[in-house]
């Protein structure tokens, strides 16, 4: 199979010159790529949003399980989990009972939540994570972290499970389970994701959205500021977040300055 076209093609020559360093160009050249690429950048964002029309689009599916979660004020059903407001947004925390703490790659999303509660809250629109792990378990890790969302307990719930997120012994023993839509291999005994859900009366529940696996990469902001850099995010293909710490375990000197 032919090469694809490279996008600059004037670049090519000093590319294949010096591929182990830098492009160094005039400013003239730069501004020429520049305007190139943002051609697509264009193209890009309207893609995305023409895909997140469809995305608000979806059908709704009535949520028919009457879940009751542990929280720091008491039972809450998942009514109660939109304090008052008309959507909701569930992230599924993988911290399943017993884990000294939580998945790494899930706090990496969820270090990006505080932040946006305010905004969010101002739309409408409540979070709260959830993890099968007992309430105290979760407080702890939560306190650890620093972190203020909500954040509740499904255990001795089917909710993890019904949202695809949890999964069987058998399943875990096999390698491969009901993920992401389809039988894939999965790691262990939770795997992320995220729900989203409206509000009706009285107390109607409806799920308008899940995503998970690379879906989730919308959720994380420092992805975003690592795609503009020159060195990207500078992953391992076959295992991308293995890089990631808790925030309260890089080296110091990786957090200096």
């Amino acid at each position: 199979m032919p090469d694809s076209p490279h996008p600059f093609p004037f670049l090519i020559r000093i590319m294949k010159s010096n591929t182990d360093h830098p492009v160094i160009v005039s400013s003239e050249t730069w501004l020429a790529a520049r305007r190139e690429l943002l051609k697509e950048e264009k193209e890009f964002s309207r893609v995305r949003d023409r895909l997140s029309a469809r995305r608000r689009a979806l059908p709704w599916a009535k949520v028919e399980t009457k879940y009751v979660f542990d929280s720091v004020d008491g039972p809450a059903s998942l009514a109660d989990l939109f304090v008052g407001r008309s959507q909701l947004i569930v992230y599924h925390f993988m911290l399943a009972p017993g884990w000294e703490e939580g998945c790494r790659g899930c706090s990496f999303v969820c270090d990006h939540v505080d932040g946006a509660l305010a905004h969010l809250n101002a739309r409408d629109v409540s979070f709260a994570a959830v993890s099968r792990a007992p309430l105290e378990e979760i407080e702890r890790f939560k306190a650890r972290m620093g972190w203020r969302f909500p954040w509740v307990s499904s255990h001795g719930t089917s909710f993890n499970r019904d949202f695809g997120v949890s999964f069987t012994e058998q399943e875990v023993q096999a390698g491969h389970g009901e993920y992401n839509f389809s039988q894939r291999e999965i790691g262990g005994e939770e795997m992320p994701g995220l729900s989203v859900f409206t509000r009706g009366e009285p107390d109607n529940v409806f799920r308008t959205y899940s995503t998970y696996s690379r879906g989730l990469d919308l959720l994380i902001g420092t992805y975003n500021f690592l795609d503009l850099v020159p060195s990207g995010r500078a992953e391992d293909p076959e295992a991308p977040m293995s890089w990631v710490r808790h925030h309260d375990r890089y080296e110091p000197a990786a957090i200096a300055g």
